[in-house]
């Protein structure tokens, strides 16, 4: 079960980048794989929902011991065998009168997505393969995901519990877009504040002559032993030859006695 760590998680659908040899192609799809406590079983869900809004759902388990075990379903198979060759592939063979009926390759890309390859044949004995590519899922929504597998029907509270996902996942998509926005609003006046903040270290240890005033414009210079020093009068005042190594900014003293850059 070691081996099979990298996939046990809810993994949702890139639809564009799907290849379809046979069946119909999803607009949207989940494909959950969860492990079987104190067993080396594993819970394979797959739910998907049609370009033409048809939901539909399939669950299964196999045994990840490597051996060729009964199936469940003996529409789709009369034995099943799951092979671990590595931490980031699995393949499952369903077999049927002792022929190998579909062939499921699990691989982890380079990029973290999971990549799925289908290899069946056709009600008229045509080989096909169908891939598809999905990202792993930070929060598990148990709606659509493979275009084949078992044999399953399109159930009415597939639809219903369809649309119900469909819309909760719209308001909550929303609500995390807000929030997301605040949290980046916040951020960025966080780094705003920190400027400020160093910026008036540096002049609060620089030269002053004077009491500086709130919303006055003043001029900030290093000087040729890199200490600072603020002045009322402009590098344009001073012109070419100016007394200081360089000139750093102009600032403005705000009323919390930060200072800002302008």
């Amino acid at each position: 079960m070691v081996q099979a760590y990298n996939f046990l998680a809810s993994w949702q659908l890139f639809p564009e980048k799907g290849t379809y040899e046979h069946g119909e192609r999803p607009k949207s799809g989940i494909y959950k794989i969860e492990p079987v406590a104190d067993k080396k079983e594993l819970i394979i869900h797959h739910n998907w929902v049609t370009l033409e809004n048809k939901a539909f759902m399939a669950s299964y388990r196999i045994n990840a011991d490597g051996d060729l075990n009964d199936f469940d379903n003996h529409e789709l198979a009369d034995k099943v065998q799951a092979i671990f060759p590595d931490g980031i592939s699995f393949e499952i063979h369903f077999y049927k009168k002792g022929e190998v009926s579909l062939h499921v390759v699990h691989e982890i890309l380079p990029n973290g997505y999971m990549k799925i390859t289908q290899q069946g044949a056709k009600e008229d004995g045509t080989a096909y393969t169908n891939s598809e590519i999905y990202h792993k899922q930070l929060s598990v929504l148990p709606y659509s995901a493979s275009v084949s597998g078992a044999v399953i029907k399109a159930t009415e509270e597939g639809v219903i519990k369809h649309k119900a996902l469909t819309a909760m996942e719209e308001q909550t998509n929303m609500q995390l877009d807000q929030i997301r926005k605040q949290i980046e609003l916040l951020a960025l006046q966080a780094h705003e504040i920190q400027k400020r903040k160093e910026l008036s270290l540096t002049i609060y240890s620089a030269k002053l002559s004077f009491k500086p005033n709130i919303g006055q414009t003043y001029y900030l210079y290093e000087k040729n032993d890199e200490s600072f020093i603020l002045s009322l009068v402009s590098p344009k005042e001073w012109g070419k030859n100016g007394p200081f190594k360089k000139f750093v900014a102009a600032v403005q003293l705000l009323a919390d006695h930060t200072w800002k850059e302008l």
